[in-house]
């Protein structure tokens, strides 16, 4: 396992879970298959973050877009969601369950579940673990923009510290690190926002397959890097020197 700088831990990992329909077809099993693994690899990478002490943790789990799959695949996920939220891992790992996106569309079952877990677990206090559900970046930034002009916010006023707050996001940090996994090169509409200085980081494997030790080799990654929000090195070094 990678050696990693336990004081260099990434507060918020973002994490766009891509690949389980084509783990699936490589497996010669029905793309809800994939889903399914993909599942138990939520379980473990959320073990590991709880472990690593990693503060929030947020999974693209259903896109807007993702309304147009097949309907039996979409029926099949939205199962597979009620049955993920009843998990003890959140109560055994002392981690607290949020949702964005428009809860409103999903199933009512649904719906109802992902409120309850949030409910249920909003005491707990080690790790924030944030689905995207029915999540899109345009719908939420669209949704806020609605929102300030309904409270009749005047545009003067309106500053990146108010659009942050109308955000679906505003009870948490951006995130640090951004993973991708299964091989594509994109955003797709998550986060947009909240991104604009996070680390990005793409890798092959299908989320199906993607471990503990994965994870340490995106997060020895992150740590490689410097992060300078516009400034140069210099100036990077002197901050560092002056906060030490």
């Amino acid at each position: 396992m990678i050696e990693l700088d336990r004081n260099h831990i990434p507060t918020h990992i973002a994490i766009t879970m891509d690949g389980n329909g084509r783990w699936a077809k490589r497996q010669g099993l029905p793309r809800l298959a994939g889903h399914t693994q993909g599942v138990e690899t939520v379980r473990k990478i959320t073990a590991e973050c709880v472990r690593l002490g990693v503060k929030f943790l947020t999974l693209y789990t259903f896109s807007i877009e993702n309304w147009n799959r097949p309907a039996d695949e979409v029926a099949g996920l939205m199962q597979l969601t009620l049955d993920s939220v009843e998990d003890e891992i959140f109560m055994k790992n002392d981690v607290r369950f949020r949702a964005i996106g428009d809860i409103d569309r999903l199933p009512k079952a649904v719906g109802e579940a992902v409120r309850g877990l949030a409910e249920r677990t909003r005491n707990n206090k080690t790790m924030t673990v944030v689905i995207a559900l029915s999540y899109s970046s345009r719908w939420e930034l669209t949704k806020a923009m609605q929102d300030i002009v309904r409270e009749g916010i005047s545009p003067d006023a309106i500053t990146e510290d108010v659009i942050s707050r109308h955000l679906a996001t505003n009870f948490m940090p951006d995130p640090d690190l951004l993973i991708r996994t299964g091989g594509e090169f994109r955003i797709s509409n998550y986060l947009l926002w909240q991104a604009a200085y996070s680390e990005l980081y793409f890798c092959d494997t299908f989320w199906p397959d993607f471990d503990e030790e994965c994870l340490h080799i995106a997060i020895a990654d992150y740590q490689n890097r410097e992060r300078r929000y516009g400034k140069t090195s210099e100036q990077v070094q002197e901050d560092s020197e002056t906060q030490a």
